[in-house]
Formats: C-alpha cells, structure tokens, sequence
C-alpha cells in the first residue's frame, strides 16, 4: 500500500506565519493609505484651515536683502511687505516662518507653512509637486543706457562698448551678443555696481545687469530699458494640491495690481 506523506505542521508556527501575514498585509495597506492621501485632500482644505485660523503661515529664508533679511531681530524687506499686504487682501494675517534656502520647499511639502515667498524664481521642474503664483517681480537681466542715449534695444550696440559683471549673467548674455553683433566691445568690472557706474561717468555705452542691481542703483544719469533682456519671474509657491489657496493668492495680487498698492511697495523698496 502506498502511502503518501503530508507535513504537518505544528500550531505555534502555523499561529505565527498566519500572524506576519496580517501583519504585512495591513502595513502595505497602511503604506498605499499615507502615499495616496495627499491626493486625496480636498484643494481647499488649506484655505479653509487659513481662514478659520485667521492665520497665513509664510516660509521664507531672511537673508536676502531687499526682498527679505532679519538683521537686527526685525525682520523687514519687499517681501516681508508683499506677505502683509497680501494676507491683509485676503482678510488674514502672515506669520512668517524661517527656514534655510535649501530648506524651504521641504518644509512647504511638509506642511510647516502654507506658502513660501521668498524671492523664488519659477522652476518648471518643480511644478509635478508644487504651484506658482503669478509673477511679482522679475528679475532678470536688463539693459541700463545713459538718459538720453540713441541706444533702445540691443542691436543698437552694434560698434559700441558693454559693462557687464565679470562671470554674471550679464556676462553670458554680452558673449553671446558679441557672436551677433559687429564689433562689440564687452569691459568687465567686479561688481554690478561698477558697471553701472562704467556707464554713468561714459566709460560704456549701456551696461547689462540684472533688475534688482539695475533698481537698487539708482542714477538719474541713467535710463533703464523697458525691454528686458532675459525674464526671470519672482513668484509665490504652494503645493499642487491647493488650488483654492492659489486662486485666492492670484485674485490678491491682481487686486493689489490695480489699486496701486503693489506699486507702492516697489518704490517703497527700489526707489523708482
């Protein structure tokens, strides 16, 4: 008679296989629950929570000066200024939160703040994560001409001479201007600064320089050209899946925009 053996195996271990079985099974629920419900917040979640609050938690890195630095324990800056006027619009008040600039956008992913305005350019890499305002400020590189200068856009320079920041964007730009453009001269000096001051005492025909050294020099010897150069866009941040706090914050700027009020803080900070 043939018979066949079947294993048995004993209760503890039966007990105990059934037991990590559960268990495994419950953390990959667990797991798939965390990793999907961010998703699966309403977008106005935040907005809500902001308005009952009364409250606008605002990320930013204080040691970039104009837009926002805390030297002296006071923290102040166009940004700083933006924050307010902004959450006063919406009816709210900013509480600013400070993080390190390589800190800022973990600490927007982990809900620490509700936005961050802290003089970011606009990152399309970024954007499967998190959403962008619509502009504030912009700066990229602009073209600085004495007042009264013929010279109105950039092919206007072909023959003359161009201050630039030695290895600043300026710089880039100028090289690849001169690949196009007969015979311009490109005089470096170490600061944005100097190269402004090359233009205003005729030591160059126009200077390239970024916005913010471009406003924070001001001469009135010098005209700036409307025309950028480049455009680089300041904007706020939030995470994707807040929209309603993003339609709220664009709604904010625009009306700000119209009543002058976004201006005001420009020439309150640049002196325009």
């Amino acid at each position: 008679m043939n018979y066949k053996f079947i294993p048995v195996i004993p209760a503890k271990r039966l007990l105990a296989a059934l037991a990590r079985f559960i268990l495994s099974h419950n953390l990959l629920i667990l797991l798939c629950w965390l990793v999907l419900l961010p998703a699966c917040q309403p977008s106005g979640e935040t907005w809500a929570r902001v308005q009952n609050a009364g409250i606008l938690r605002v990320g930013l890195d204080p040691t970039y000066p104009p837009f926002e630095n805390a030297d002296g324990g006071q923290l102040e800056g166009y940004d700083v200024d933006l924050a307010r006027t902004l959450a006063e619009e919406m009816g709210v008040e900013a509480e600013f939160v400070y993080f390190g600039y390589d800190g800022l956008y973990d600490a927007l992913a982990t809900r620490q703040v509700d936005v961050l305005l802290s003089a970011l350019v606009i990152q399309p890499e970024r954007t499967r994560d998190f959403a962008y305002s619509e502009p504030y400020f912009d700066v990229g590189q602009r073209l600085v001409v004495p007042a009264g200068s013929p010279v109105q856009n950039i092919d206007d320079l072909s023959g003359l001479s161009i201050a630039v920041e030695l290895g600043a964007e300026g710089h880039v730009q100028a090289t690849q201007l001169a690949r196009r453009l007969p015979n311009l001269e490109i005089i470096t000096f170490d600061t944005a600064g100097e190269a402004l001051a090359g233009v205003a005492n005729g030591e160059s025909a126009a200077a390239i320089v970024d916005n913010i050294a471009a406003l924070i020099h001001p001469d009135p010897n010098l005209h700036i050209i409307s025309l950028p150069v480049t455009v680089e866009p300041f904007a706020l941040v939030v995470r994707i899946d807040d929209e309603q706090l993003l339609r709220e914050l664009n709604q904010a700027l625009s009306r700000l925009e119209e009543n002058g009020r976004l201006e005001s803080i420009r020439q309150a900070w640049f002196n325009q």
